[in-house]
């Protein structure tokens, strides 16, 4: 059954329906200034993250690694992201969620700085310190998006989301360029980690949680601000979760996009400089620091494509979904299969000209980014709220379990395997890269098949969801449409039982009278009788 499904959570089913003559609460002036501190703080998330990649040619000079070593940073710092997701997801659906982003968030600055004082013996330190960082950012990813689902409804959360969701690209483009433009300055890539977060910059975002940041009522908007208050376990919400046929489907599409876009903003930068040292447009990097120009060129290129396609995601969105509904996935989907083409074009072009290679990074990054904001809303609309931190958190578990904890280091393992096949050369160091990252395109068809699965059964786990808040359903509902993807006539008959009234001489709960589960459970089974 592909709907809501039902354990304890069926005790607070009434508190989810307001009143038929009651529309959403209204957002209030603080809840736009809380999703603009949420941004800021989110700004700052992916700046930090990708600043390591912005740097990444200083940091091999640096420790002299190669190719599969420098890959594991990357692994190092999402493998704990994504180990410590689901205990945040379980906490944040439980307990103060804006406490757990303020003790993540500091201890995310304190050993994000911590991790510019590693010695040039001292990898294995640095390695440590960004598996920490993780922590602090496994916390606030998490729990998040699940505030502003919390605060908005309909087509106001699907535009405070995807603004939410542009900084991603837009924090990873200004992490390219700040960790690039201060190691060029300094001559030392380890000022790019003390400069561009911390202290300044990460202390104001804590001031503006810890001062401007609610933590609203679970479900707070689709309830007139009441909110949600019973709870259920943490195996149910998993079950609950795994029968949510477009959560599961979105999520591996998750997945492959975080695959795809983890490896390639972690070796982009370091794959065109090497594309010109092949070319004899500049020499290779042996000693710090290193040429920046692509870092500086492939964040911008990053700020602009995530805006812009942030924004028609979104667009799209909002104006076809009412027309079809599985609307969401399809333009995931879209962005997956189209940006396809493009990966292929770039690996091939690089070699013969750098300028037409970044045309097609743009238009294949743009395609990309038509994903993030809507993937987020597909999840926020399919999951009850007091399961959204935990969806939220084994999305994030899968994606980078899967994702992007391994593709930049496993496109260097192979990028070292190829190399290895020949004597060491510029040229060759770059081709074995370019053939690395053939693997790209490859799971980019995989994630748009994902996503066009995920379109076939959204509409009916969203119309389950709304029908629960919204109160719609009626005793002349057939049960086919309660739940299109429901085949549990008990449960669908639930949700007539929730609605109808004087069902068995008794109230409906929207209008005063709460039921228990086990009460509407019995009524269920006299009347199937």
């Amino acid at each position: 059954c592909s709907g809501l499904h039902y354990g304890s959570f069926g005790n607070s089913l009434s508190s989810l329906t307001p009143n038929a003559e009651s529309g959403p609460a209204a957002p209030s002036r603080r809840d736009y200034v809380a999703v603009a501190v949420l941004c800021y703080i989110n700004l700052l998330n992916y700046m930090e993250r990708y600043t390591i990649a912005g740097v990444l040619s200083n940091i091999q000079a640096f420790f002299d690694i190669s190719d599969s070593t420098a890959g594991l940073l990357q692994t190092v710092f999402i493998c704990s992201f994504l180990l410590l997701a689901p205990l945040f997801g379980y906490l944040g659906d439980r307990y103060n969620r804006k406490y757990i982003m303020i003790g993540g968030l500091i201890i995310w600055l304190t050993t994000a700085a911590a991790s510019s004082f590693a010695g040039v013996s001292q990898f294995w330190l640095l390695m440590l310190l960004r598996g920490l960082v993780g922590i602090g950012e496994a916390s606030y990813s998490t729990i998040a998006p699940t505030i502003i689902g919390d605060l908005f409804t309909g087509g106001k959360r699907s535009v405070m989301i995807c603004i939410f969701y542009i900084f991603i690209p837009v924090g990873s483009g200004l992490g390219y360029i700040a960790g690039a433009g201060i190691a060029a300055v300094t001559g030392d890539w380890r000022w790019a980690l003390r400069v561009r977060i911390t202290p300044i910059l990460g202390v104001v975002g804590l001031a503006l949680l810890v001062f401007l940041c609610p933590n609203p009522p679970r479900g707070a908007a689709e309830t007139l601000g009441e909110g949600i208050t019973e709870q259920s376990s943490y195996l149910e919400d998993v079950k609950y979760l795994l029968k949510i046929k477009s959560y599961v489907w979105s999520s591996l599409g998750v997945t492959a996009l975080a695959f795809l876009t983890g490896a390639l903003a972690f070796w982009m930068p370091t794959f065109l400089s090497r594309a010109q040292v092949a070319q004899g447009l500049r020499p290779p990097c042996v000693k710090e620091p290193c040429d920046s120009t692509d870092s500086f060129i492939f964040g911008a290129v990053t700020v602009a494509t995530g805006i812009l396609g942030g924004a028609l995601g979104t667009t799209l969105s909002r104006r076809y979904r009412e027309k079809f509904p599985n609307t969401d996935p399809i333009i995931c989907a879209v962005g997956m299969i189209g940006s396809v083409p493009c990966l292929f074009i770039i690996i091939f072009v690089a070699s013969a000209s750098i300028p037409a290679t970044y045309v097609f990074i743009f238009i294949g990054e743009w395609l990309l980014s038509l994903n993030w904001a809507v993937t987020a809303d597909i999840l926020l609309c399919v999951v009850v709220p007091t399961r959204r931190s935990t969806a939220e958190a084994l999305q994030i578990t899968v994606g980078h379990l899967l994702g992007d904890a391994g593709s930049p280091y496993l496109i260097g393992v192979i990028s070292d395997a190829i190399q290895a096949s020949k004597p060491e050369s510029s040229d060759w160091s770059f081709q074995s890269l370019k053939y690395s990252l053939l693997l790209c395109p490859i799971i980019g068809v995989l994630g748009g098949v994902f996503f066009a699965v995920a379109s076939l059964y959204v509409t009916g786990d969203r119309e389950a969801v709304q029908r629960l808040f919204e109160g719609r359903v009626t005793h002349d509902t057939p049960a086919s449409e309660l739940n299109p993807n429901c085949s549990n006539p008990l449960q669908n008959l639930l949700i007539v039982l929730m609605s109808t009234p004087h069902v068995c001489g008794r109230v409906p709960p929207s209008r005063g009278t709460q039921h228990s589960f086990i009460e509407l459970t019995d009524q269920a089974e006299q009347i199937s009788l």
